[in-house]
């Protein structure tokens, strides 16, 4: 079980700044540097400049702050703290932070992808319950160690324990142990990436693929990467708990966000259930990746999980509560299976799957 002393006593990165004497130092601008001013109001915590990677610069402003390059910071401030405010998944760029870190102290704050609230010592302790009752649920200790070390990070916001928190991408394939006559749904299809990693691990044989992606822009790359693929079904909607619609920004990135103001676009929603209705193909293996929608897609899927009882492959990192719901969740469908956490390297701790198989 999970040891609440040891993780009660850990620095919290809140208290860390607030108590710190040097000046804090924000890495990035955008969507991440906005939650992070946010946070550091909040807690009257001074943010004491911004600064970017030297080709962003170029004498911007961003929320008041001109952008410096971290060059003139080290120039001039003897010691400071950086906070982290963008995510790194390319090893290029986590290389370059990782110089950063060993020159100056580095904070990277989980902050949730979509929705609010922090996932704070307290609100540890608050959620204790639930996050013991996924570590012994388990199935190997790589997933346990994982899973304290997220938890640790989250925490502290140390680079050390986001580290040690990584698993290598394969490590998700060896688990699946995909053959070579799966029926796969990829909820969260995005441009084919993960269509493609599914055939790479099959050595491009399968039975079926259902493919699902809302983003317009997105569906027609995914159309053109699987073009001249037979038994590929293709459905431009988004997954989720029911058939209906739901409004979202435009925009053609891997993620567009639920909004009601704005330039908004509607977008048709399915359950899995629906769209794999009327058949019996069945489902062996589904993928959600759906930008904090993983909830509602796996309560769209409850009929194909119980009749099918397929492998999952489900995000739990969008939402700060995902990390414990969705693993209670998963389970209370699927008691009789087996269940890994498995992370892939990138900074924060995003690209968090629990593996059931």
């Amino acid at each position: 079980m999970l040891d609440k002393s040891r993780l009660s006593a850990l620095p919290s990165y809140i208290d860390t700044l607030r108590e710190t004497k040097l000046p804090i130092f924000i890495y990035g601008m955008g969507d991440g540097c906005l939650k992070l001013l946010s946070i550091l109001n909040q807690h009257s915590i001074p943010c004491a400049g911004i600064f970017a990677s030297d080709e962003f610069v170029r004498d911007k402003v961003f929320e008041g702050h001109r952008i410096h390059r971290l060059s003139e910071i080290e120039d001039s401030v003897p010691e400071f703290i950086i906070l982290l405010a963008f995510g790194a998944e390319y090893p290029q760029l986590m290389d370059k932070i990782d110089s950063i870190a060993r020159r100056h102290r580095l904070i990277i704050p989980d902050m949730p992808v979509v929705g609010d609230g922090l996932f704070t010592k307290e609100y540890m302790l608050e959620h204790f319950d639930e996050l013991d009752k996924v570590y012994s649920l388990l199935a190997d200790d790589i997933s346990r160690r994982t899973y304290l070390n997220i938890i640790e990070y989250k925490i502290t916001g140390e680079l050390a324990a986001l580290k040690a928190s990584q698993t290598e991408p394969e490590e998700t394939y060896r688990i699946l142990n995909l053959g070579k006559e799966e029926i796969y749904a990829d909820l969260g299809a995005y441009i084919g990436d993960t269509v493609a990693q599914f055939l790479a691990h099959t050595g491009g044989s399968f039975k079926k693929i259902i493919a699902m992606e809302p983003n317009p822009r997105n569906f027609r790359k995914l159309s053109q990467s699987v073009e001249g693929l037979e038994n590929v079904g293709l459905v431009n909607a988004a997954a989720g708990a029911e058939d209906g619609s739901i409004t979202m920004r435009k925009g053609g990135g891997r993620m567009i966000r639920q909004a009601s103001d704005g330039k908004v676009i509607e977008i048709p929603q399915l359950r899995l259930d629906t769209v794999l209705g009327g058949t019996d193909c069945g489902c062996t293996y589904i993928k959600y990746d759906v930008e904090g929608a993983e909830a509602e897609a796996l309560k769209g899927s409850v009929g194909t999980i119980l009749r099918f009882q397929p492998k999952l492959n489900v995000s739990i990192y969008h939402r700060t509560e995902d990390i414990f719901a969705l693993p209670l969740y998963i389970n209370s469908l699927l008691p009789e299976k087996k269940m890994y956490i498995r992370r892939a390297p990138c900074y924060p701790a995003w690209e968090i799957s629990a593996i059931v198989v």
